[in-house]
């Protein structure tokens, strides 16, 4: 059983809340979970004291049990000290395209050329 904690949506339309559990990650999104462990309402200000309520001893506990925080929650707990999350890099993503580099040297080239 793969543990996961995660968000789950609640709210109205366009007015979404988000219940902070941890779940079995073959459950659905907005299904049953083992323990609801904090709450996040993305719409108060991010200054907001209770925009993101999260019991840390629990989240801690968990985590030590082997469940896996989502990227989201990930961020979340980040922001209030209980985890450190590893930096993604994907330097190759972030060059351009074959195509847009032959336009560059062009470009580059017709440059120099009228100077």
């Amino acid at each position: 059983m793969s543990l996961k904690i995660r968000l789950s949506r609640g709210g109205a339309k366009k007015r979404p809340f988000y219940r902070v559990v941890v779940a079995d990650s073959r459950s659905p999104r907005d299904g049953r979970y083992i323990e609801k462990i904090g709450a996040f309402d993305p719409l108060k200000a991010k200054d907001a004291a209770d925009r993101l309520v999260l019991d840390a001893e629990k989240a801690k506990d968990w985590i030590a049990k082997g469940a896996q925080p989502t990227d989201r929650v990930a961020r979340l707990l980040e922001s209030v000290g209980v985890g450190k999350r590893e930096a993604r890099n994907n330097p190759q993503k972030a060059q351009p395209k074959k195509k847009a580099q032959e336009r560059a040297a062009a470009a580059a080239a017709a440059e120099a050329a009228s100077a």
